[in-house]
């Protein structure tokens, strides 16, 4: 044995043993060798799959099989009949001409150069069958590679739109879309309208647009889902308009205002552009508005707007409030019937005066209407003959406050009818009443704050406001104190909004706004500085020129005298509870405010949350105070139902009233 063993040469570290390579290179000989024998017969196999491809392509082509499948999906096949048949001959005349062009064009070259030509042509049709033919990532033989980032490959193929709506699991496996027109250009983007199966309705796909927006490879902005409403319109049939880039993109256009020497208030404002570029009016007579935003996203810009309008009518009386107290709304100290400008104690009682005022002429507006012959006010309301009769003195009056948090939480303590509340919970009564008793006699409110939460502007304001305009703000919550409970789990959610898009807000009108949706994104118009002053200015030489300019604009100051007292009899405002209330049921009423009457169910989640407390803790306290836990149903921030704890505001009352009736 000792015969066979052979001395072998040492092997060092990091040293290549020279008997591998050969090895390697004898196993890629192999491969390479495999590889040529197997190319012509995977050769020959795509070109047999391209030519059974591309003669599928051609039949559905020729056969007109798109055309056919929309007439079948609407149910109008047997109307479509003719077209149909008449584009499948010419399609048929179409594969003939080309066929005989073609054939002519290869004789032709045939007798010229030869059988090159032929040659040339088989090989050049081979290599094309067999790009067409060719296995697919993903199917078997094939390695798996990294895909690319998804891109918008879509020309509203209906296909391609049902597998996005399956995709975004708003279709089932087995259900399909009905197309109701065909998609066609509109503007910068593609528009197409269809029908959901039975059991699917238009607003799940609004409440999950995200989803499918994903789905189609487009960012959210880029995507509008309306539903259809009115005639021709049903619960299930949705509207669809991508973009083909951002629409709220480059500079804002100037507002139209700025065109015209006068403005009626009666007519709804120009307000902004929607994603499609329509024009959105907003209307002021017989309605309100709350604006809410975080700073700097153009809240007092959208104020303005909406004044702008106003103030170019020169029956309209203007009541101007400025809680942030700088340049923003001095312009139009020159047409303003009442200014306060400021946050200050003088200011906000300044505030108060002038609300009393109008609650007072309301009142007499209301008396004097009553009055007068069903010729001229058949409806016991404000008409445009009565507000421009300098006689009756009932003009179209608006209330317009910025950072009207600055009046509403004002801690001053007063007494109002013999009770003793706050400054600013005054104010609110005061607004409250205007906005739900002021529109039918000609008041216009419009409101707007950065800080749009339930203690700023509680439920019994909120609630009688009209139209609402919600630019960016901070979370869900505060979006659906400007817009209305829920809204964020029916698709619009203002904390969505990018920062990017200055003036770009959800709009929840009051009224006709040129279009269907309960709300629609909106692209404010632009108004800068120098054109709000041109207005402003505009706005008093009208006033002069028809002798409407009142006021602080003219130099009076004056108020008329009005018994506060008999004007806090119609408020309604709320009671202050009798006694002082034990922790925490004092904390919980004082995170809901207002809303304790206006919400059923406050699940406990929340208000563990917003007190910051100990969950176990917190429940056991609660209910030694008779206020026991529930379970129900409520949406979550995802729109998904969930069965959660909480409690019913029924039971918070119930618990306040004995807790009052025991002491």
């Amino acid at each position: 044995m000792s015969q066979e063993i052979e001395r072998a040469e040492p092997v060092y570290e990091a040293e290549l043993v020279d008997d591998a390579a050969p090895r390697l290179r004898r196993w890629d000989w192999r491969e390479v060798a495999g590889w040529l024998v197997r190319s012509p017969f995977r050769f020959a196999g795509a070109v047999g799959r391209g030519l059974v491809v591309m003669t599928r392509v051609w039949r559905r082509w020729v056969q007109v099989h798109d055309y056919r499948e929309a007439a079948v999906q609407s149910e109008k096949l047997a109307d479509k009949f003719v077209e149909i048949r008449a584009l499948t001959l010419f399609r048929w005349k179409v594969t003939a001409a080309v066929t005989g062009a073609v054939s002519v064009v290869v004789l032709v070259a045939d007798l010229v150069w030869g059988a090159v030509v032929l040659w040339a042509a088989g090989l050049l049709a081979a290599v094309a069958l067999a790009i067409a033919g060719r296995r697919r990532d993903g199917s078997p033989g094939r390695k798996a590679v990294l895909a690319g980032p998804r891109a918008l490959a879509w020309t509203m193929d209906v296909q391609l739109l049902v597998d996005a709506f399956r995709d975004a699991k708003l279709l089932g496996k087995d259900e399909s879309l009905r197309l109701v027109e065909r998609a066609t250009r509109t503007g910068a983007g593609w528009a197409i309208t269809v029908d959901l199966p039975a059991t699917r309705k238009a607003a799940d796909v609004i409440k999950h647009r995200d989803a499918l927006a994903s789905a189609l490879a487009v960012d959210e902005v880029q995507l509008v889902v309306e539903r259809v409403r009115g005639v021709g319109g049903h619960a299930g049939r949705v509207f669809l308009w991508v973009a083909d880039e951002d629409p709220y993109g480059g500079s804002p256009q100037r507002t139209p205002l700025l065109d015209v020497e006068r403005w009626d208030a009666w007519r709804p404002v120009p307000f902004g552009r929607d994603a499609r570029q329509r024009r959105v009016e907003l209307p002021l007579v017989w309605t309100s508005l709350l604006v809410g935003a975080i700073p700097r996203q153009g809240k007092t810009m959208a104020a303005r707007l909406a004044a702008a309008g106003l103030i170019l009518d020169p029956y309209t009386r203007l009541y101007i409030f400025d809680g942030k107290g700088g340049k923003d709304w001095k312009a139009a100290e020159g047409v303003a019937h009442r200014f306060v400008c400021g946050d200050g104690l003088a200011e906000v009682e300044a505030v108060r005066d002038h609300l009393v005022e109008l609650v007072a002429e309301v009142q007499d507006r209301y008396a004097r209407m009553s009055a007068l012959d069903d010729e001229v006010c058949p409806e016991s309301k404000i008409m445009p003959g009565i507000s421009r009769d300098r006689s009756l003195n009932m003009p179209i009056t608006a209330v317009v406050i910025d950072e009207v948090q600055v009046f509403l939480e004002h801690p001053a303590k007063v007494l109002v009818g013999g009770k003793k509340t706050t400054l600013g919970e005054y104010i609110v009564d005061l607004l409250a009443y205007l906005a739900r008793k002021g529109p039918a006699a000609g008041i216009v409110v419009i409101l707007a704050t950065q800080r749009p939460d339930s203690q700023t502007i509680p439920s019994r304001l909120r609630s009688v406001l009209g139209s609402r305009f919600a630019l960016r703000v901070m979370d869900w919550r505060d979006s659906n104190i400007v817009l209305g409970e829920q809204m964020n789990t029916r698709g619009y959610d203002a904390s969505t909004l990018l920062p990017t898009h200055k003036g770009v807000g959800i709009l929840r009108p009051d009224g006709e706004t040129g279009a269907d949706a309960l709300a629609l994104v909106v692209r404010t118009y632009y108004m800068a500085n120098p054109e709000w002053q041109e207005i402003c200015a505009r706005g008093r030489v009208l006033r002069e020129q028809v002798g409407t300019l009142s006021g602080h604009a003219a130099g009076d100051d004056s108020s008329p005298g009005v018994d506060a007292v008999s004007v806090f009899g119609v408020l309604g405002a709320g009671s202050v509870p009798d006694v002082e209330l034990p922790e925490p049921l004092a904390s919980v009423l004082h995170y809901l405010g207002g809303e304790l009457d206006e919400r059923e169910f406050v699940p406990t989640a929340e208000l563990v949350e917003a007190l910051d407390v100990e969950p176990t803790t917190f429940g056991r306290q609660m209910g030694e105070l008779g206020c026991r836990p529930v379970r129900q149903y409520v949406p979550g921030d995802d729109g998904e139902v969930r069965r959660v704890r909480g409690y019913l505001t029924a039971d918070l009352r119930t618990a306040v009233a004995e807790i009052n009736s025991e002491r």
